[in-house]
């Protein structure tokens, strides 16, 4: 699964280091505000009505309707009222999951809107692992001149996939400090010969913090593994392994991730339906 993403050797800690270090990651207390993307989604219905031509009357100012309503009825709000409708239809027709997929290891799931939750008790400790589905899905565009019509045709729309940063926390009997590591789902930047011996997620930052996440500090010391040392990285990658966060886990995330966003995308297509079409 997710050839495209197994791309990150452990020994890779150390070695492009240089590469990212000019770009510096933000502090732990923003990291479920990932940084936006350019809108990926392909709209199943929008490649046909894009071309149709607008009429001039759409652009012209209008004033509330003679119904009585005191609303804003226009030609152009039906027509996108209809188009929500195909579009909710489609996205309900190509949607792998009515339910969320559970994930193996015992973890407990708690959603709250756009962020997820899965915590896990092993031995005494208690592991939490945080995701945001905003901004998850990759880019699907490339610097590649646009496609003919029959290339279009020919081609199959690639599948969407969410690949959220998560942050996970471990948490000792004694709660006094919390060990907090940013992990993400690394871009192509290898070749795939490795493929077998490679993670499909990285650690990109280790900290401690407090339990109560309200009082994360920016002021705590943040180790950053560009430049870190690959024994010390394989170790940290072991320790999170040994506690349930292993290849599994990251492949098992990305499917529930992926189906979250979409549920989440229907809603927000049907809230904007309901939006445009109020009176």
């Amino acid at each position: 699964m997710l050839p495209l993403l197994r791309c990150a050797p452990r020994a890779l800690g150390s070695a492009v280091g240089g590469l990212r270090a000019a770009a510096p990651f933000p502090p732990l207390r923003r990291l479920l505000q990932p940084a936006p993307q350019p809108c990926a989604r392909p709209f199943g219905l929008l490649s046909v009505r894009a071309g149709s031509e607008r009429r001039p009357g759409l652009l012209r100012p209008r004033g509330p309707c003679g119904c009585g309503c005191g609303g804003l009825h226009t030609e152009g709000d039906k027509a996108f009222v209809e188009f929500l409708n195909d579009e909710i239809k489609e996205e309900k027709k190509i949607q792998k999951h009515k339910s969320l997929p559970k994930m193996s290891g015992g973890w407990e799931l708690e959603v709250n809107g756009t962020e997820a939750k899965l915590v896990r008790k092993v031995a005494g400790e208690k592991i939490t692992v945080t995701f945001n589905i905003n901004n998850s899905i990759p880019p699907t565009f490339s610097g590649e001149e646009e496609p003919s019509q029959e290339q279009k045709a020919e081609e199959q729309e690639p599948e969407l996939t969410s690949t959220p940063n998560f942050v996970v926390e471990v948490i000792k009997n004694d709660g006094k400090k919390a060990l907090v590591l940013d992990c993400h789902y690394p871009e192509d930047e290898v070749g795939q010969e490795e493929e077998e011996e490679s993670d499909i997620f990285s650690i990109r930052e280790v900290s401690f913090q407090s339990p109560d996440k309200s009082d994360w500090k920016d002021t705590e010391y943040t180790l950053n593994t560009d430049s870190l040392d690959w024994a010390l990285y394989d170790h940290l990658m072991d320790f999170l392994a040994d506690r349930g966060v292993d290849n599994t886990f990251a492949d098992e995330l990305v499917e529930l991730s992926t189906a979250l966003e979409h549920r989440e995308y229907i809603t927000f297509l049907e809230d904007l339906k309901s939006f445009v079409k109020s009176q």
